[in-house]
């Protein structure tokens, strides 16, 4: 073809024969896609996935992690993401325009709440938050300008487990009340704690189901993802072509780690499960501590409905502290803690703990007066993490 050495290594002619497979789907990582005529570069298409054009709409890896989350979450469709964050605020540019509402639950994640409360206010886009324990606070809050819902099962930090269909019921009875003509209300779901595992979004009648793939599926600390499924064409389609335009994209090495967490996603999850269970049970009427928050654990909020619509429960638990404690001592207890580090996320092999202020972070009021930690189980063995607790506790007494 050529004596010039640096065109015959950009153009070898080598192609290695088909037919290879692995258990590790192969990491294609592109910005342009080579095209065989002008014909298929003028006809290829990737909105449904049946062709290639450009790194940023898809690659052979994407596609199969785009497909496996679809499956997770029992939905037909799903559009991957930099991060969950970036996913949650994919969602709410995708349905919403100036003029309209959002309503957000009250426990919902800060980040995304700052997102309404900055961006979407600077663009005319009014929000609210309610109480996600009171289906009627939601009926009460609703009104004509309303566009976008979104739930979360349970709550950010305190884990208060909602009655999902009764809030899906809600927005259904608005949207029949609307009538057939008004863009209808859309439903969406934090689903991270589920993960697809404890319980199905799409059976409990939400329109979109919104993951941060960094948590659960990833399960290594090591990558930032997030995700959007829908079963709906028409919902998937407002969130892809939005997608589309603001060039969100993700890695193929970052989608390789996290099709590599899927394999393992159902171990780890009821292995985190249970010592989550096991802890917060034990943590619960220890000296300096009021109440203990975990969907899975009796008389935490929300328990029953956890009981009745979910098959498991995640690696979260908090603890409310007694109110005669001090925020210093609060503070003290964390540092004193040897296993469960100090950081953000959760779902990945080490344990964590942070301190929070409720009050400076509830809008609709929190009604505990004491200081709070959460807890994120990881993959040590749960007497050691016991024991971590059992021997930072003597700080916490007032």
């Amino acid at each position: 073809m050529t004596d010039h050495l640096s065109t015959h290594l950009i153009h070898h002619p080598y192609k290695p024969p088909e037919g290879f497979e692995a258990v590790a789907p192969g990491v294609h990582k592109a910005s342009t896609v080579i095209f065989p005529s002008v014909h298929a570069l003028r006809t290829a298409e990737w909105k449904d996935k049946s062709g290639y054009t450009y790194g940023l709409h898809g690659t052979p890896t994407t596609f199969i992690l785009e497909e496996r989350i679809a499956a997770l979450e029992g939905g037909r469709f799903c559009v991957l993401a930099p991060s969950g964050l970036s996913a949650l605020a994919l969602v709410d540019m995708a349905f919403l325009r100036s003029g309209d509402e959002l309503l957000i639950p009250d426990n919902a994640y800060g980040p995304g709440k700052a997102f309404a409360q900055g961006e979407l206010a600077a663009w005319g886009i009014t929000h609210r938050f309610y109480d996600p324990m009171n289906p009627a606070d939601l009926a009460a809050r609703i009104t004509p300008a309303t566009r976008l819902v979104w739930f979360e099962a349970p709550g950010s930090i305190t884990l208060e487990f909602p009655d999902l269909p009764a809030l899906v019921a809600v927005v259904k009875a608005a949207n029949a009340a609307n009538g057939a003509h008004a863009r209808p209300i859309v439903t969406a779901l934090d689903n991270t704690w589920g993960a697809g595992i404890a319980f199905k979004a799409f059976e409990l009648g939400v329109d979109v189901s919104m993951q941060a793939l960094t948590k659960y599926p990833s399960g290594g600390a090591d990558v930032l993802m997030g995700s959007v499924v829908t079963r709906d064409e028409a919902l998937h389609r407002a969130v892809l072509l939005c997608h589309m335009r603001l060039g969100l994209g993700v890695s193929g090495n970052d989608t390789e780690l996290v099709l590599r967490g899927l394999q393992t996603i159902e171990l780890r999850y009821r292995q985190q499960d249970a010592t989550a269970r096991e802890l917060s049970a034990w943590l619960q009427g220890q000296p300096g501590i009021a109440r203990v928050f975990n969907p899975a654990l009796p008389g935490s909020p929300g328990h029953e409905v956890w009981r009745r619509d979910a098959r498991a429960s995640a690696c979260l638990f908090s603890a409310a502290i007694d109110p005669a404690v001090p925020q210093a001592r609060i503070d003290a207890f964390c540092d004193a803690l040897r296993l469960f580090k100090l950081g953000w996320s959760w779902a990945g092999p080490v344990s964590l703990c942070a301190p929070y202020d409720l009050p400076s972070i509830r809008t609709l009021g929190w009604p505990h007066a004491g200081g709070l930690v959460r807890f994120a189980a990881g993959l040590e063995h749960v007497d050691d993490l016991r024991a971590d607790l059992a021997q930072a506790l003597p700080l916490l007494q007032a």
